[in-house]
């Protein structure tokens, strides 16, 4: 997985993992009845959380990375490309992309050079501009959705277990679950 310096070593998660107590990890709860940790393990069981989100964050990135190859895209770029399903704003685009609108404009403008998007006046606010994928960036944007699809490192799991990791996540981050 070379991409990723920060990379948290599997030995490392078996070696913090093996150290918590039988109750603690997945699929110890048991009708529903989350047990009770000490304090210590529950300090370990989110070493343990922290080290996981940490290395599906660089699986998720080498994948987007590897399917990348021939595209000219850069990863920003990418990303820009599965979010604009839709006409959004430049905002819109910076908040799903999780950066300053200013450094979208800057992948913004480089997109438009490229010939793959527009932007349009918002239909009903004057002040704003719509990103709109042209018939080039359309077609792009499939290419890379069919690669992102392939070997998706999340693509082993059921529908209700991509549900919990979503649940799970929005928890952690203190978002209202769906």
């Amino acid at each position: 997985m070379g991409v990723w310096s920060g990379e948290i070593p599997s030995a490392h998660i078996s070696k913090v993992v093996s150290g918590l107590p039988p109750t603690v990890g997945l699929g110890s709860a048991q009708e529903g009845v989350v047990p009770s940790m000490s304090p210590e393990a529950t300090k370990d069981s989110a070493k343990v959380a922290r080290a996981l989100t940490y290395e599906l964050a660089a699986v998720l990135d080498e994948h987007v990375r590897s399917c990348l190859g021939g595209l000219d895209l850069t990863p920003t770029q990418a990303g820009a490309l599965r979010e604009l399903s839709d006409p959004i704003t430049m905002r819109e685009l910076a908040v799903l992309l999780c950066c300053e609108p200013s450094n979208v404009s800057y992948v913004v403008d480089r997109m438009v050079k490229n010939g793959w998007i527009e932007r349009r006046p918002h239909p009903s606010d004057r002040r704003a501009k719509q990103l709109v994928l042209t018939e080039e960036g359309s077609s792009l944007r499939e290419q890379l959705m069919e690669r992102l699809a392939r070997d998706n490192p999340l693509g082993h799991l059921s529908p209700q277990e991509i549900g919990n990791l979503e649940q799970c996540l929005r928890l952690a981050l203190k978002q209202p679950t769906a």
